[in-house]
């Protein structure tokens, strides 16, 4: 799974909030095998849209039951 935009978050509803931070990987493991430099951009550019959509996820209230099921977290 791709990372998201600053504008796609920011325009992103509460479900697709909810499947970014459940599915998205960990900042920077789309680029391990580069070399650090590279590694490191993409570490500290994904951490930011990570960080962004973390505070979207709380102001929509965090997960439900719903969208858990949903998106298939049980």
């Amino acid at each position: 799974m791709k990372y998201p935009t600053p504008d796609e978050v920011d325009g992103a509803s509460h479900t697709q909030i909810c499947i970014w931070w459940r599915y998205l990987p960990s900042p920077g493991m789309g680029a391990i095998d580069e070399q650090w430099d590279v590694f490191e951009a993409a570490q500290k550019s994904e951490g930011e849209i990570l960080d962004r959509i973390g505070r979207r996820l709380k102001e929509f209230g965090g997960f439900t039951p719903f969208i858990s099921k949903a998106i298939g977290w049980r």
